[in-house]
């Protein structure tokens, strides 16, 4: 009796889930982790953005990373330095001549084991020219691009915008599709974002006719100030913290009610930014964010730890957007807008009211030829039916999976296979009744008997869904989504459900039974 109970008080939960998407003004009487279903960008409408990824800024951040590596390596002190001179970078490629030709092989040498095999490197005398592979520079942009969709995503998801579309598309661009979001502008202004930040201290050395030629000498330049653009800061290039480190960044207020943005870093960016603020107490450091200073505090005290706390006139808005930028990570390379588009929901519109029409005309259908073939249990399975109808679209919303045209496909698929698993327990129970049994021992033998059946065929189903939903991207997750819900609950509804219904209607007696006959009946 227990377990009839659990059974039919789950059924009468997931109906309840999906109240508030079948009635709208449903939602202020239910909690609100229970909503209606999530449309998706073919139903509802929104806006999709098509993104570049800018590899040429990429491959020359790369190129300045390969032309300090070859310097490193060739002036180690631990193994020995190697002269050499006229050291350039042209073209992403880096080029040097070694002082003693007798020293080139073991520049060679030198110069693959600390740089890596996806360095070319080219020896014409004593000239060395080292140049990023093809193979190496495609495995940059496939990274880059991967990378990037995981910060997009990251920097979407921190806004609350609700099951956005994000892929690849033609090898070096990102299709993002936003459901529901009518004005995309500020989603633009975090995802173009490079978000790379860098600690840097201030070279406080330069003098005003200096600043004023704006001529930088080696290993300073010139940053402007984000809050005032015409005031420029001179830092030092060396990079003393990169963001890379950081591991947290929230929105916060300071001591005197401020918004400011909080960071915390690794373990070994806190050692660097301990050492830091160790090392140059009385010293003012710049905060970079994409070429341009957030602030340039002096530093009053050692700041061990790992936490630090940036502060740069910033709204309570800007200093949200700045720390979900943090958070999520700088993108490798910089994104570009090349296609914007915002679609209306109507004909999303249009193609709902199509769909609960031909669902409606399917099901009516159904239901008919259910009870004209098998009268009573014809009823039982049309109850179980409209049950797994609703508990689709109510777990679907719990989820908070979106339904997509596709989506909508997967529930007539499952909606078909749940009234195909009532029809093999059904015929089993006749075949039963067919061979003389009784009406209550046919049915409990009708129901055992197919429940493999009917479990083989379900999970072969589901095993095909979820490899749908790892592999496949956009529409065929949706499609993937639906289906693989509706392979459940069919499961629980077919089987379960009906079982106790039948069970229900049996009382544990013989009963008559409409829609067969003894065999040896006239």
């Amino acid at each position: 009796m227990f377990k009839k109970l659990a059974i039919i008080l789950v059924a009468v939960i997931g109906v309840l889930l999906a109240v508030p998407t079948m009635w709208s003004g449903a939602a202020r009487y239910f909690p609100s982790w229970i909503g209606p279903i999530s449309l998706g960008l073919d139903l509802k409408g929104g806006a999709q953005l098509l993104l570049e990824v800018d590899t040429d800024v990429m491959f020359r951040e790369k190129s300045l990373q390969l032309y300090d590596g070859a310097r490193n390596a060739l002036i180690n002190r631990d193994k020995g330095v190697i002269r050499f001179s006229d050291l350039r970078n042209a073209d992403g490629k880096i080029s040097m001549v070694v002082r003693d030709a007798a020293d080139v092989s073991k520049a060679r040498g030198r110069l693959r084991s600390e740089l890596g095999g996806g360095v070319d490197i080219d020896i014409k005398g004593d000239t060395i020219t080292l140049s990023y592979s093809e193979a190496q520079r495609a495995e940059m942009v496939g990274d880059a691009l991967s990378r990037s969709i995981e910060i997009v995503r990251r920097r979407i998801d921190a806004l609350g915008t609700k099951e956005p579309s994000i892929q690849t598309q033609g090898g070096r661009y990102i299709l993002v599709q936003l459901p529901g979001v009518d004005n995309p502008e500020r989603i633009k202004e975090l995802i173009g974002q490079t978000a790379k930040m860098t600690f840097h201290l201030v070279n406080e050395n330069i003098s005003s006719e200096q600043m004023a030629s704006g001529r930088a000498p080696s290993g300073t330049e010139f940053l402007p100030l984000m809050e005032n653009p015409s005031q420029i800061v001179p830092v030092y290039t060396h990079v003393e913290v990169s963001g890379e480190s950081l591991t947290d960044s929230q929105a916060d207020f300071s001591q005197n009610n401020m918004p400011v943005v909080t960071t915390v870093f690794d373990s070994s960016g806190a050692r660097r930014f301990a050492r830091l603020t160790t090392e140059h107490v009385g010293e003012r450091f710049a905060i970079v964010l994409d070429g341009k200073v957030l602030s340039a505090p002096t530093i009053r005290e050692p700041i061990p730890g790992g936490r630090g706390q940036i502060s740069g006139g910033f709204t309570l808005q800007g200093a949200k957007d700045l720390a979900v930028l943090l958070r999520s990570g700088a993108l490798p390379a910089p994104l570009r807008v090349i296609e914007e588009r915002t679609v209306g929901a109507g004909l999303g519109a249009d193609t709902i009211q199509a769909g609960k029409l031909g669902s409606a005309i399917g099901v009516l259908f159904v239901i008919v030829f259910m009870l004209l073939v098998y009268g009573l249990f014809g009823a039982i399975a049309n109850v179980a039916l409209l049950v797994n109808l609703a508990m689709i679209v109510g777990v679907t919303a719990l989820f908070g999976a979106t339904l997509t045209l596709p989506g909508i496909a997967g529930i007539a698929l499952t909606l078909g296979m749940a009234v195909d698993a009532n029809v093999l327990q059904f015929e089993r129970i006749r075949d039963e009744i067919r061979t003389g049994s009784n009406t209550l021992r046919a049915v409990d033998a009708g129901f055992d008997r197919a429940f493999k059946t009917v479990i083989d065929a379900n999970l072969t189903t589901l095993i095909c869904s979820l490899v749908l939903f790892q592999f496949g991207a956009g529409p065929i997750r949706g499609f993937a989504v639906t289906l693989s819900i509706g392979v459940i609950t069919t499961l629980f509804t077919c089987v379960a459900l009906s079982r106790v219904m039948v069970d229900i209607y049996m009382s544990g007696k013989n009963k008559k039974i409409g829609f067969a006959k003894p065999k040896n009946s006239i």
